[in-house]
């Protein structure tokens, strides 16, 4: 008798929400403010999806069979594949929107660089001319979104990591310039480390439950021969 397989859940079909290429159509036309507000509702509807998995306790990665291939019984495993298939679809569009965002915001900068050089107001919405509203560049740009995207699975003492903050399941957000779209499978955070030896690095976790979770900026300087292995001293995983 064959062991069940757990499905692709790329190819679980989830019917709330619109699809991607839904969404590609529906961003066409839509205004750098429009733009950055989808992007909000986008990651409210992550975080939502989020504590969902909390609540049953696993993560996207947790296997959801038994030792010997069955479904588990202990948590619902129809609602967490169709989670998790939304989870993997809005993250595709969240990637698409900042796509268009930050395209938005280069001609949105280009305008206003000519609207300086030409004495020409640009609105924060990319509008030019005869807009009374002064141009306020750095409140149009959206912030980065910061979704985790690696735990923190073990502090050692006396390292670089333990005199920053860093504790074992805090989950980190930002690593210097890597966040969730561009790490590629930590490489990113591997090559900030090597490039900043001596130097402090902005890393920003969530620490706690999903609902009463803290928003921690921490300064970790990576050194070498600390006492220990690594110039960190903590173990980070992809999530």
């Amino acid at each position: 008798m064959g062991i069940p397989m757990e499905p692709n859940l790329a190819e679980i079909h989830v019917p709330s929400g619109p699809t991607s290429i839904q969404q590609r159509q529906t961003l066409e036309g839509l205004t750098l403010q429009q733009l950055i507000t989808r992007k909000d509702n986008l990651e409210a509807e992550l975080k939502a999806l989020g504590a969902v998995l909390d609540s049953h306790g696993v993560t996207m990665q947790t296997s959801l069979l038994t030792f010997d291939g069955f479904p588990r019984s202990d948590i619902d495993v129809a609602q967490i594949r169709v989670t998790r298939a939304r989870i993997i679809t809005l993250r595709n569009d969240w990637k698409d929107l900042m796509d268009k965002i930050e395209k938005g915001l280069h001609e949105h900068h280009a305008k206003y660089k000519n609207s300086i050089e030409n004495n020409t107001p640009v609105s924060a919405n990319g509008l030019s001319s005869t807009q009374t509203e002064s141009p306020r560049p750095a409140q149009s740009q959206p912030s980065v979104p910061e979704t985790p995207f690696a735990k923190v699975n073990s502090v050692e003492p006396e390292s670089p990591a333990n005199e920053a903050g860093l504790k074992a399941g805090d989950l980190i957000r930002r690593f210097g310039d890597a966040i969730w779209s561009n790490h590629e499978r930590l490489r990113k955070v591997s090559e900030t480390v090597s490039q900043n030896l001596g130097r402090p690095i902005l890393v920003k976790v969530s620490r706690g439950s999903t609902g009463a979770s803290q928003e921690l900026d921490l300064r970790l300087t990576p050194r070498q021969n600390w006492g220990g292995r690594g110039s960190l001293g903590c173990h980070i995983v992809p999530i």
